[in-house]
């Protein structure tokens, strides 16, 4: 008995010991869990609208789909509603913001668009964007996926703006390069391929660009609204770029004659 007495007495000896050369794990400051809750809850409370389906100009009871009750809807300055998406919008008490018209802020106010088949399903996006920002728009074509050549459609954007038929002029390529090359060949035109905001600002500002070219393999089409936006909303305006710019037309004058 008293043998077995000395073996658990051991045994509980051998565990302390153990134990007592376990490091002990430190609590957190701060555990990660709660940190990202509370900033998703931040980002859901800064956020201007859950879904946007400003390009419809119907709501059904599908574009609900999914929302939460109490969810931000974006929609057009005049949609229409169908009667099952009404009573879901009530049901979950939904709120509707409208997105208003904008209206260009430069002088542009006719504007020419064409593509190759490349960039045919954005120009046709392109379009009602341009309409909604309150500028005429022509369209040049192509008007299908079917392979063409960009120099055609390029060449008719680019004349109809060296000719002052529109105020300025956008084509769409799988690069906008080559488009930017054939219409820098028409008289009048300073055409400009610009793949960022930054850039598009700048061939206005700066380069006086009557024509923007982009490439449907390098920008999504909410990065080419973002730049087309930014291209009609500044001028040429300071007297040292429009100095320069001046120095470009007397170039191509110089190879006219």
């Amino acid at each position: 008995m008293s043998e077995e007495k000395e073996t658990r007495a051991r045994v509980r000896e051998l565990v302390k010991q153990v134990l007592a050369n376990v490091p002990l794990e430190e609590e957190p400051a701060e555990t990660f869990p709660q940190r990202v809750v509370v900033n998703s809850l931040q980002e859901k409370l800064d956020k201007e609208f859950d879904r946007d389906e400003s390009a419809k100009s119907l709501i059904t009871e599908d574009d609900l789909r999914g929302l939460e009750p109490g969810a931000k809807l974006r929609i057009s300055e005049n949609a229409k509603f169908t009667p099952l998406a009404s009573d879901l919008i009530n049901e979950r008490n939904i709120l509707l913001v409208k997105k208003t018209a904008r209206r260009a802020t430069t002088k542009i106010r006719t504007i020419a668009v064409g593509c190759d088949h490349g960039g045919f399903e954005f120009k046709e996006k392109l379009k009602s964007f341009l309409a909604e920002l309150g500028l005429n728009v022509r369209d040049f074509g192509t008007n299908s996926k079917e392979a063409v050549d960009y120099p055609d459609f390029a060449h008719a954007v680019a004349r109809a703006v060296g000719e002052r038929k529109v105020d300025a002029g956008i084509i769409i390529d799988g690069a906008g390069i080559g488009s930017a090359m054939t219409a820098n060949k028409v008289p009048n035109v300073r055409a400009a391929a610009c793949y960022s905001v930054a850039l598009a600002r700048n061939s206005r500002e700066h380069n006086g660009a009557n024509v923007l070219t982009l490439g449907s393999g390098q920008n999504d089409f909410n990065q080419i609204k973002e730049i087309v936006e930014a291209w009609i909303s500044v001028d040429l305006t300071e007297e040292r770029h429009k100095k320069r710019v001046g120095k470009i037309d007397a170039i191509e004058r110089e190879y006219k004659r």
